[in-house]
């Protein structure tokens, strides 16, 4: 397959996780849709990767998803902690966090 197949491909999972993350206010589905954009971002890099032929791409994409796995133990423990306390979880009131 081409790459630009791939390229368009990571550009719309790109694009509705974009969405997602302006449209929608619960934080559990902003860091999924954040997810869906690292993963775009690593889609693309892995195309990249096999069109030079080198695995310069994939040690990146290895990184991503290091910082993905971050992004997620730290973003659900803040939420689980909100939620323990009976904090709104709407994004637009979240105050707590303002300091």
């Amino acid at each position: 397959m081409a790459i630009e197949w791939y390229l368009v491909l990571s550009a719309l999972l790109f694009s509705v996780g974009f969405a997602g993350v302006l449209v929608r206010r619960n934080p559990v589905v902003i860091l999924l849709c954040l997810e869906l954009m690292l993963s775009a971002g690593a889609l693309s890099l892995i195309s990249f990767s096999r069109l030079h032929g080198d695995g310069d791409g994939q040690v990146f994409v290895l990184m991503v998803l290091v910082v993905a796995a971050c992004e997620v133990v730290v973003g659900l423990g803040l939420v689980v902690a909100m939620f323990r306390r009976r904090i709104d979880l709407d994004v637009d009131e979240m105050k707590e966090l303002q300091g």
